[in-house]
């Protein structure tokens, strides 16, 4: 197994982000936490999300393409469980810089994927998971640029902070395949309460947290959830501005960042069952 996480693509610290796109005139706002609820009625309305943008960071050895089009990731369609864990809906505007603004970006394939409860990522030999693929899947963006994912908050394993990988596939203006691989992270506030329920509790205390994981320091607080409580769980949106004339993140090992290991694979076994009706507090 590969070391957790190997860096791709160019990695910007927040002072080069700022060089770059503030240069550009791009505003770096933060994105609120407004849940578009019904993603094909949002496409229709006028209104664009805060420009934002935003780095990229390392994909690591858990990403499988599955080519799994869908929207609920909490099910292993191998036999047919429901991955216990709080339910967390996340929204993404999928955005395109144009100068000083921004447009929302059709077509473009989002991926996501992150461990369960216990920390286990699915579909890994290594982990003993081969063959489910709970946890994974992709949507394309709709005319607004949103994609709308069902899945759990994220558990923890040793030395990661909590976190969810994002891929975005699409054309960049050169006509050739463009990718973007990130990651999203959590408050300490956020991830204390939510880890200290069940099953996230079983795990017990992380060993990492945000200011002490390689891969969230300087850039990690720009691709910060915010999530709020909702009837059945939690929610979450978020906004990633690309600028598809930049081929240096478009090739996505065009550029290497010196470091070390990211983390010890995971390890334990992928929990099964029906979601708990409670969900925890923040």
């Amino acid at each position: 197994m590969e070391d957790d996480d190997k860096p791709v693509g160019r990695i910007l610290s927040r002072r080069r982000a700022l060089a770059v796109f503030g240069a550009a005139g791009v505003t770096f706002t933060a994105v609120g936490t407004a849940v578009a609820t019904n993603a094909d009625a949002a496409a229709e309305t006028t209104t664009t999300p805060s420009c934002v943008a935003k780095p990229e960071m390392t994909e690591g050895p858990y990403f499988v393409d599955e080519g799994l089009n869908r929207s609920d990731l909490r099910v292993d369609t191998s036999d047919g469980s429901v991955v216990a864990g709080a339910k967390f809906h996340l929204v993404l505007h999928v955005l395109q810089l144009a100068g000083s603004q921004c447009k929302p970006l059709p077509g473009a394939t989002v991926d996501i994927w992150h461990c369960d409860a216990a920390g286990v990522y699915s579909d890994i030999a290594a982990e003993g998971t081969t063959g489910k693929n709970y946890l994974r899947g992709y949507q394309v963006s709709n005319r607004g640029g949103i994609v709308k994912f069902t899945t759990i908050l994220p558990g923890w394993y040793q030395g990661r902070t909590v976190h969810t990988h994002v891929k975005i596939r699409t054309t960049g203006t050169d006509g050739n395949a463009y990718e973007f691989t990130s990651q999203l992270y959590f408050t300490e506030q956020f991830k204390t309460a939510y880890l200290a329920q069940a099953p996230y509790a079983a795990k017990g205390t992380p060993d990492t947290t945000n200011d002490t994981d390689m891969h969230y320091a300087d850039i990690g607080d720009q691709m910060l959830l915010t999530p709020t409580r909702t009837s059945d769980g939690y929610e979450a949106a978020f906004a990633i501005a690309l600028d598809l004339s930049d081929t240096a993140v478009g090739a996505d090992d065009s550029f290497q960042t010196p470091g070390g290991p990211g983390g010890t694979p995971p390890t334990g076994t992928p929990p099964t069952g029906t979601p708990p009706t409670a969900t925890p507090s923040a």
